[in-house]
């Protein structure tokens, strides 16, 4: 048996997820014992909790994608896009406070009694509502992370049941974030196209009307071994484009440039926005899905909040025909569903795009 017919069997028989506890219950019942091994990360060469250089990213202002300056910044968007994969977003249109609100309510949430939170735990084998990630195997190694994810567009595929309505505004200020960010990522994703010198509906119209939309909120609680146990285990997001909002003041994001991690950069106005996988599948490899992580600290939690778009599941993906030709051939395969061994491929710490290359 070859190692991918290996790798695919051992996808398939992924089906029953193992029990697992919230990291807040787990600090509850744990107190000051010992931590599970299986929260202990090995694969890597330093103490997570070392000192790592800030990344250089690139700030990108959406007011200059529209004017008479648009093509200076069509460029800066370009090269962040092919190097580091990655850019600050200002002068988006959401102001400081308002940002501050959908963080405040982040924090509301996990802030609840372990029995309001419950009420939304998400059901077995399935990603949406509250709780961790999904555990496939007895040799996977746990994020220490909590969060609750959440479908937010198209509405006929919300499921309103995991939708908190505590704290009172979080359903709103969740409704309003989606209506903008959504409006975001349409501008940038025509801004991409422009930057390629392709029209401006080109990576639009394979990310489709009915582009899928989720939602989701991030908590790091303290962690007490920093040195060994990581937030997010290193990945790319399966995405188009991910918007996320950072904590406005507690460092954790890092990724992944030239063989060496880098922290990023916090500016509490700004969204971090990355491409995803399929992103760089259409650009045909220009642009770059980058391999991020999230790091823990010992004395102080940590939030963000991530909005993901991607094409729906039937969607075919594939790289814009403009971008390939004799000197850049075809990297990528057609590809359907790409989304739907993700987070089996993330568990065991495997890159999904390797299966779209030709």
């Amino acid at each position: 048996m070859t190692e991918q017919q290996t790798q695919t069997q051992s996808l398939s028989a992924a089906k029953l997820e193992i029990a697992s506890n919230t990291v807040q219950q787990l600090i509850i019942n744990n107190g000051q014992g010992q931590l599970p091994h299986k929260y202990f990360y090995n694969d890597h060469k330093e103490a997570l909790d070392s000192s790592f250089p800030l990344l250089d990213v690139p700030i990108v202002d959406l007011s200059l994608l529209s004017n008479s300056r648009e093509d200076i910044e069509l460029e800066k968007l370009k090269s962040a896009l092919s190097s580091c994969g990655c850019f600050l977003l200002i002068n988006h249109g959401m102001t400081g406070e308002y940002l501050d609100k959908v963080r405040e309510i982040t924090k509301e949430f996990f802030a609840l009694p372990k029995e309001m939170k419950q009420k939304y735990t998400r059901e077995v084998n399935d990603i949406e509502g509250y709780g961790n990630d999904m555990v496939i195997s007895e040799k996977q190694t746990l994020d220490w992370l909590d969060r609750i994810y959440l479908t937010v567009n198209p509405e006929d595929q919300r499921k309103l049941k995991y939708w908190p309505e505590s704290p009172e505004d979080f359903r709103g200020t969740l409704e309003l974030y989606t209506v903008k960010v959504q409006e975001l990522i349409k501008v940038l994703l025509k801004a991409m196209a422009r930057s390629l010198s392709l029209d401006d509906n080109c990576f639009l119209n394979q990310y489709g009307d009915r582009a899928i939309m989720t939602s989701r909120f991030n908590f790091y609680p303290p962690c007490p071994r920093p040195d060994r146990i990581i937030g997010c285990k290193p990945h790319a997001d399966g995405s188009a484009i991910t918007v996320l909002l950072q904590d406005k003041e507690v460092q954790g994001l890092q990724f992944l440039k030239d063989d060496q991690w880098f922290t990023a950069p916090i500016i509490p106005e700004a969204l971090l926005v990355n491409i995803g996988d399929q992103i760089e599948i259409m650009s045909n490899g220009i642009f770059k899905s980058p391999v991020h992580r999230v790091v823990t600290n010992s004395t102080r939690e940590r939030i963000s909040v991530a909005i993901f778009g991607l094409p729906q599941p039937e969607q075919e993906i594939e790289p814009v025909a403009e971008l390939v030709d004799e000197t850049r051939p075809r990297l990528y395969k057609k590809v359907t569903d790409y989304v739907s061994l993700y987070f089996k491929y993330y568990q065991l710490g495997r890159r999904p795009i390797e299966a779209a290359i030709i």
